[in-house]
Parts: structure tokens; sequence; C-alpha cells
């Protein structure tokens, strides 16, 4: 029996599509095993939203000659659709599988171990920017990473933020039809999974241009019998309307958990990003969320030291960071990134200067993360408990709350994994990083 191991570069998007490749070796009858561990064939999904990301992928596929000079070695995903036609013959891998090519994995490795002539790599891509990509089509049904099961639902973004390069990796916007997703999660429910993440490139354009939407996928999961939790991944502000916020909040398994991208605080920085929205009509779909749901967990992301961003722009973010009070805050320093509008604006803003803002914005988030955890002191809280962990030579399952808090209870001799209990906070560990609760 041939063994393949695969790795994950990237997002939730990249690691649901990882394991759907996994689960195709799988069928064919490959044993999975660790990437560390010789294999035949090795398979990165490779990620290109950072120069950083695309290093790392170059160096996951080199360390894959290295482990078994003989593998059949394949880069997939967002950094070899980028660069992978111009640089197949130099990367090292034997197979290249652009995106919306991942289905394609098994026939290419048997074709590759046919082969008698194995200098040139077999290359599986084409533009996917020419408007008449369709949804590729990818299942799991299980995800051997997580109690909570990930599931991809659309792909592609069409808004071209000045600082992004993945509009470029994965098209224009397609989105998955609805009964496909309810048969994909309803294996999944019948699995053993109680909580399911719904996920995309750009969630928020779910159904754009056909008659669905995101609210109507969500209340059609609703009705799915095992499924008891439903999550969603990150989400554009400007999906958050009256219409969207009270169909929402009337389906009793979603989680009032929503990470609404911000990016910047700073209208004039969020015009040079080509965000599509204002930092009032931001502070607007969060007083509506809050309108709907009773303390919702409210997360972001911000990019610090964006071209020409000024102490005064950035002092405007801080103090927006400070109005809305979030419940957990993602601080990134802008990088350059090859290939986009950005990278060639003027007025770049020095590393030195890009990591005084990011202290000063990730201690303010700290903070306000910190006040939102003790909001729930002395409280019931619902908690699916994943896995055992050790703290302080002590055993503890740890969880997620709906609202995504990190919780941990003693373990005892009990196995919590993969049970939703309702518990009770009664402190914290020293660094706030986990809420301690009890039964």
């Amino acid at each position: 029996m041939k063994k393949a191991a695969l790795h994950n570069l990237g997002c939730k998007v990249n690691a649901y599509e990882t394991e759907a490749m996994e689960e195709l070796l799988r069928k064919d009858g490959f044993e999975i095993v660790s990437f560390d561990d010789k294999a035949d064939v090795y398979v990165i999904n490779t990620c290109s939203v950072t120069n950083i990301a695309d290093r790392k992928s170059r160096q996951m596929i080199h360390k894959c000659k290295k482990l078994n000079p003989n593998a059949c070695v394949v880069a997939a995903g967002c950094y070899v659709q980028n660069f992978g036609k111009d640089v197949a013959d130099e990367l090292g891998a034997d197979i290249i599988l652009g995106n919306n090519k991942k289905n394609d994995l098994v026939p290419k490795v048997h074709e590759f171990f046919a082969s008698i002539d194995r200098e040139k790599p077999i290359l599986d891509w084409y533009d996917i920017n020419d408007g008449s990509v369709d949804y590729e089509d990818m299942i799991i049904e299980k995800d051997s990473e997580h109690t909570r099961a990930f599931v991809k639902v659309q792909d592609g973004c069409n808004q071209f933020c000045t600082y992004c390069i993945i509009p470029f990796a994965r098209g224009r916007i397609r989105s998955r039809q609805i009964p496909d997703v309810v048969k994909e999660i309803t294996g999944l429910a019948k699995a053993g999974y109680k909580e399911v993440v719904i996920t995309g490139i750009h969630l928020s354009s779910f159904g754009s241009g056909t008659e669905f939407n995101l609210a109507d996928l969500l209340e059609a999961v609703e009705k799915i019998d095992g499924i008891e939790r439903i999550r969603m991944g990150s989400l554009e502000p400007q999906i958050v309307t009256e219409d969207f916020a009270k169909r929402v909040s009337a389906l009793s398994k979603i989680c009032p958990h929503f990470h609404l991208s911000l990016q910047s605080g700073c209208d004039s920085v969020l015009t040079r990003m080509n965000r599509k929205y204002t930092a009032a009509e931001y502070t607007k779909g969060v007083e509506i969320l809050r309108k709907y749901f009773d303390n919702p967990a409210i997360t972001t992301d911000i990019i610090v030291g964006f071209p020409g961003e000024t102490e005064e722009e950035y002092n405007t973010t801080l103090a927006y960071v400070d109005e809305i009070r979030f419940a957990e805050l993602h601080v990134f320093a802008y990088s350059k990134r090859k290939g986009t509008r950005a990278a060639t604006m003027p007025n770049q803003i020095t590393n030195a200067v890009k990591k005084e803002r990011s202290s000063k914005l990730i201690a303010q988030g700290n903070k306000e993360s910190e006040l939102f955890k003790k909001s729930y002191m002395g409280k019931w809280v619902e908690v699916l408990f994943e896995e055992k962990i050790k703290i302080d030579n002590k055993d503890y399952y740890v969880g997620f709350s709906r609202e995504y808090i990190k919780c941990i209870i003693l373990a005892e001799d009990k196995d919590l994994s993969n049970q939703i209990l309702s518990v009770k906070v009664t402190k914290f560990t020293p660094d706030y990083e986990y809420l301690i609760v009890e039964i």
C-alpha cells in the first residue's frame, strides 16, 4: 500500500480542501501518514496571501524531496496558481495543481507513477480569472483535525482590495448549491460532528448572482438533525443588515460570534485599501448585531502601517477600536505583496514604525479581550469540548463556548471529547487565555 502525506498552508478554506484531497487519496487506497514520515506521495496545499507564505510554500516543496527523493511531490493551491506556470521547471514539484484543479489529484498521481519520463512536471493549471470558472465541488466525510467540521461553500473574490493578491489566485466569486451543502453537512452530522463552520474565500458574497444568499443557507443548515451549532467564517460588514440579523438571530443553532473584517478604523485608509464601507457603516453593523444578539463576540482583523498611514490616521483607528470594544483583535503589520496596487503606493511605512504601532494596538486589543471574557464571570456558558490538554501538570478538557471563547474544565475520569455541556465560569487562567469552568 502506497503512503501519502499532506500539509496545509494558509486559511480555513485551504484546510478544507486539504481534507478533501486526503479523502480522495484514502479512497484510492493510500495510507495517510504524518508529513514527517517517509511517503510515496507528498501534497502541499500552498498559500500566497503574503510573500512569507510564498517562501514557506517553496520551502515545504523542497523539504519533501529531502524526505524521499523518489516520492511524487504535488504542489497545489494559491501560490502555484499565481506563479506555478512560470516557475514550474524550477519549483521542484512533480505535479502542479492550480486552484479549481484539486479534484484531479488522484488521476495526476497515477499519471506520474505510470510515466517513464519524469523530468518535466505535470502541469494541471489554467487561467482562473477568465470569468467562466465554475465552482469546484469538493466534499469531506470527516475532518481529521477538529471536533468542529469546516465546510467550504464559496470560492473567489471580486473585491480587489489594494493589498490583496487572493482575487488573482482564486478567481471570481462562485457558490455551491444549497442542496449540495446540506447533503455534505448531513453526512458530517451522521459521522458525529455537532458543530459546523461555514467558510469561503469571500463568504458574504455566497449566492451572489443567484436567487439564494447566506441567510438562506443558514436556515437550511439549521434544519439538519445532529448539528447543534452553526458558526460562520469571516464576514464583510456590509452583509449585516436588519433583515440578515433578524433572520439569523431567529436560528437557535447560530453561534453569536461574528468575525467582521475591519482592516482600518480610518476612512481615508479604507479608501486607499479599496474597502467598500466607512467606519460609520461598520459601526452600524455592529450596533445591529448587538441589537439582535445578547453580548455577541465581535472579532476583527486590522492592518497597521498601510502605505501613507499617518500618525493621525493610526490614532483614529486606535480610538475606533476603543469605541467598538472588540472581543478579539487580530493585528497585522502591512507587508508589501508583489502584484498588488498597494505595493507601488508612495510613502511606505518603515518596519520600526509598523512594529511600534502593532504593539500598541495589540495591547489595546488584549485589554478589550480581557474585559469581554470578564463579562462572563459567574455566568453559565455552553461549551463544546474537544480534547485533553495539560496545564501546570493537571489534565483539562479544552473547548469553545458559542462565543468562541476557550474554556477548560478539570478532566477527572470523564471523557468529555465532542460533548456539549452547560458550565459555569468560575475564574480565569492568569494570562486570560482560558475561562475555567465547572459543571
